[in-house]
């Protein structure tokens, strides 16, 4: 019988290597696996190469994972938001590496390891510092710069439910880049509110089919933003919040 599902967080993440490149699905906060991401910190794997739109907000989830020390290089097409803490801290000091994709290329880019496709033309950062060393072609009169897929060992996935088969779908713009992720990591473990029975999804839903889901937890009902912080997340120091009365 397939069964993808895991028992918590921290045998979801089991077994992510030293040196590993690992996806992380969100758009800033919105779908991004925070409990995954703190299961990854407890379980010590380091050196590793974050693909993100972003590089971390405030204290936790992603953020936290950076100062942590854990991150040597992150691809991403946002790295400074006026919460953007860590990162900054870290870049300026020297201790991190940053590729810096344009949003449309990095997300074109993680779709076409996905698809398949071996590279792909695009107007998108011709003629600036980002296409330097590049190949470039002129196709119809206009100017392109090849860019090559971004593949990755793992993916980390916050969705909303799904089957013990894997087939995921998502809240809202919580949806970003998660499917686009899974097709395009070797390994791809997705936590979501809760894991319901097959059959109960229904399937004209399903955005993440099963086939690119290799492991699924079950981590309850998402923590949402209290005064500007994840209710329920660690923060760069391992302090949990707590849910306040009356809080949705």
């Amino acid at each position: 019988m397939i069964d993808k599902e895991r028992a918590d967080a921290a045998a979801a993440v089991s077994g992510i290597e030293d040196g590993a490149t690992v996806m992380i699905s969100g758009f800033g906060r919105a779908g991004q696996p925070v409990e995954l991401i703190d299961a990854l910190i407890e379980q010590g794997a380091s050196g590793l190469t974050i693909v993100n739109n972003n590089a971390g907000n405030g204290d936790v989830g992603l953020a936290r994972l950076l100062a942590k020390g854990r991150v040597r290089k992150i691809i991403c097409s946002f790295p400074r938001q006026v919460d953007s803490w860590v990162f900054d801290g870290l870049y300026r000091d020297g201790k991190i590496e940053l590729e810096l994709v344009p949003q449309g290329n990095l997300a074109e880019r993680i779709r076409a390891a996905g698809a398949g496709i071996g590279a792909f033309f695009t107007p998108t950062g011709f003629g600036t510092p980002l296409a330097e060393g590049k190949e470039t072609r002129k196709i119809d009169g206009r100017d392109y710069v090849l860019e090559y897929p971004i593949r990755a060992d793992y993916a980390l996935i916050g969705g909303y439910l799904a089957d013990r088969l894997g087939n995921v779908i998502y809240r809202k713009t919580s949806r970003n880049f998660g499917p686009i992720m899974a097709a395009a990591a070797a390994t791809s473990i997705v936590q979501v509110d809760a894991v319901v029975p097959v059959g109960e999804l229904d399937p004209e839903a399903v955005v993440t089919p099963g086939i690119f889901v290799d492991r699924v937890v079950a981590v309850g009902e998402r923590a949402w933003l209290e005064d500007g912080v994840f209710v329920g997340a660690d923060d760069a120091e391992g302090h949990r919040g707590d849910r306040k009365e009356g809080a949705a």
